[in-house]
């Protein structure tokens, strides 16, 4: 005989008439009527094509192959009530894995927040995943993602606006010292260019390249941010870039900028969570933490900073 043990609720049915020993006491702790607790019992009996208890006038008497099954019942019963201890609460703990995505442009950037987060909430496992596909927050493939450019159309995700970052292009020391400084958007004579793929660029800035210059003076072309922003530290040309990563680097990948950034390239930043997990202590309090973090670099991400290491006619003056 086979029997299939695939209805958890009338095994527990069962369980709860052998301990109170009457359906009625059964049912007010699951809290059904004493009729489904008598259906569930018999269903049960049917299905594994024995009896399971001896009515008698006080109630329920467990038979043999009742109390056989009653014992595995009982533990798997405490099995859940351990389980169910484990987990209760398990979303408001600062603990556990946080995932957190963004464009690869600034996953290195985000570090030195990410590791100061992670020193205040120490139970945490922080797994950066800087990646240009869109990852599906209602999947549960990250809790946090932090997005540039149009704002998140996703229904169930709950996006707030971050920041605006600006954009300008940039060179290597050594690049400048070979071929000069820009000067201006309309001077791009005798300079030698960095792109994306041409027409893939979504940003203002990688619109202005398509449309400004010329396909000869595009010396390397990568579809990856980092790829180009490693093309430039090693002066391969002048390239787009978002200024807060770019003035973040230091050492030998520091970059100069070419132009101070204009206005009208700078783009929105997000902050975005799926509404299931916005709620959670650990995705509230990393959300709060972001955007007082953010708040407080806000000079350097919008370019209020880096324009004022120019002069008036637009000229480097440096650190």
């Amino acid at each position: 005989m086979s029997a299939q043990f695939d209805r958890w609720n009338e095994i527990r049915t069962a369980f709860l008439v052998a301990r109170h020993g009457t359906l009625s006491a059964a049912a007010d702790e699951l809290g059904i009527h004493h009729t489904t607790a008598q259906r569930q019992i018999a269903a049960l009996e049917t299905k594994l094509g024995t009896r399971l208890f001896y009515r008698n006038p006080r109630g329920y008497a467990p038979t043999e192959a009742g109390r056989a099954l009653l014992q595995v019942a009982a533990t798997t019963q405490d099995r859940f009530d351990e389980l169910a201890s484990r987990i209760t609460g398990l979303d408001q703990r600062l603990s556990g894995r946080l995932v957190v995505t963004t464009v690869p442009e600034f996953g290195t950037v985000l570090v030195p927040l990410l590791a100061a987060y992670q020193r205040d909430h120490p139970d945490l496992a922080i797994e950066l995943i800087a990646d240009a596909r869109l990852l599906k927050l209602e999947y549960g493939e990250a809790h946090v993602s932090i997005r540039a450019g149009r704002p998140p159309g996703e229904p169930d995700n709950v996006a707030q606006p971050l920041a605006r970052v600006a954009a300008t292009l940039w060179a290597s020391p050594e690049y400048v010292a070979r071929r000069g400084t820009m000067g201006g958007l309309d001077a791009l004579a005798g300079h030698r260019f960095i792109s994306g793929p041409r027409g893939e660029g979504r940003s203002p800035l990688a619109q202005w390249v398509d449309q400004h210059v010329p396909e000869e003076a595009i010396v390397f072309r990568a579809g990856d941010a980092t790829a180009m922003m490693a093309a430039m530290q090693n002066g391969m040309g002048i390239g787009p870039a978002p200024c807060w990563p770019a003035s973040a680097t230091d050492g030998s990948g520091a970059l100069i900028p070419m132009l101070p950034p204009p206005r009208d390239w700078r783009g929105p930043l997000w902050l975005v969570s799926h509404v299931d997990l916005h709620r959670t202590a650990k995705v509230q309090s990393f959300l709060t933490f972001m955007k007082r973090a953010i708040a407080e670099r806000r000079d350097a991400i919008d370019g209020t900073a880096l324009r004022r290491q120019f002069d008036a006619d637009g000229h480097w003056r440096g650190d």
